[in-house]
């Protein structure tokens, strides 16, 4: 149970000593503004933006993970007229490479080399013909296509199982996409009405985690229409096979409306720690899916949760949570809060992948 872990002491945090909830901002993303991916690599976080509609310059940031300092800015770039581009979320595999999703080109490998870091395509956008959302003019609902809702594929979240297999949400598709080991296309792997995003800002399928037993995906609906949920937000579960069907499809937890689960990670014990970016507040869940905590403030921070979209743990007993503030657009809230909550986190799924080259 997550007990367990909440009995971390402060001690053993590291450098920073904080009772459970407490924390600060421990890195600004002001310059580049609505950061939303996270991913640990060593002694670096690394963050990702701007994820929001109309940006021009998409680049990662690396800090130092003890002390927030900023000692890397990654641009990730495209060809072609229209510069519009927007980076979501970010993870990275044995060998230390990132891999981030773009709007414009699908999952972006960065590797980082003696002159810098080499940028190459891992799976471009579905070989669909529908185009990435990088404006926010594109948000007009498509009145031809009411099972997707909106007329561009909106990749939020990725996460790797041990095999090396990268599973990618869509948050306007009601699907999720499965990209085989080495790169190449991504494929429609589950779809459902149970992935469709509701009013008032229709985000649907959204965070997503390879279970700690590496057999299970986990992930959830921000805000769901349909009837039945009544605007609620969810976490599922699905088995790791090749095709699972819609009985498969097993609800974890469900969220009160206005509340709108987002990125998620797993602690040490299997507890669920999950950010309700619309409710400005991080959500624990045990194993079984009951909610144990519920976390608001930072408490002792001088910046407040604002839309946090992302978590990754330091190791050392606290979460990073991305501070997005999508809506309040407040410059001195982008950045990442270090928050502690006495969890050393479970390891993501890193896998060795090998050189495969491009996949353009």
């Amino acid at each position: 149970m997550a007990c367990a872990a909440l009995a971390l002491s402060a001690t053993d945090a590291g450098a920073h000593h904080h009772a459970f909830g407490e924390g600060e901002l421990a890195a600004s993303f002001a310059n580049a503004g609505y950061p939303e991916g996270i991913v640990v690599q060593g002694h670096r976080m690394y963050v990702a933006g701007p994820a929001n509609f109309d940006q021009t310059q998409p680049e990662v940031h690396a800090y130092r993970l003890n002390t927030g300092e900023l000692v890397d800015t990654i641009p990730v770039t495209h060809p072609g007229a229209d510069p519009a581009d927007a980076l979501s979320c970010i993870t990275s595999d044995a060998d230390g490479r990132l891999y981030v999703l773009s709007e414009a080109l699908g999952v972006v490998r960065l590797t980082r080399g003696d002159d810098g870091w080499k940028q190459e395509v891992y799976a471009p956008l579905p070989n669909d013909g529908v185009p990435g959302c990088v404006h926010a003019a594109q948000l007009a609902p498509d009145a031809t296509d009411p099972m997707h809702r909106i007329g561009c594929h909106l990749l939020n979240d990725l996460a790797f199982d041990g095999s090396g297999r990268l599973y990618v949400t869509d948050s306007f598709r009601a699907t999720i996409y499965r990209v085989d080991a080495g790169g190449g296309a991504m494929e429609p792997w589950f779809t459902s009405p149970y992935l469709l995003g509701g009013p008032p800002f229709p985000i649907g399928t959204n965070g997503i985690r390879v279970s700690p037993t590496d057999d299970e995906l986990y992930f959830d609906v921000t805000t769901s229409p349909l009837p039945q949920l009544a605007g609620q937000g969810a976490v599922y579960k699905l088995p790791l096979v090749d095709a699972p069907d819609q009985e498969d499809l097993t609800p974890v937890h469900y969220y009160a409306p206005g509340l709108g689960p987002d990125g998620m990670a797993f602690g040490e014990d299997g507890a669920l720690w999950v950010a309700l970016a619309f409710g400005n507040q991080v959500s624990l869940l045990d194993p079984g899916g009951d909610e144990i905590a519920r976390l608001s403030g930072p408490k002792g921070s001088q910046v407040p949760y604002d839309a946090p979209a992302n978590i990754a743990f330091d190791g050392k007993g606290n979460i990073l949570v991305t501070n997005h503030a999508l809506f309040s657009g407040i410059k001195a809230h982008f950045g990442v809060e270090r928050v502690f909550v006495g969890d050393r986190g479970m390891p993501l799924m890193k896998p060795e992948l090998g050189d495969e080259g491009e996949h353009e």
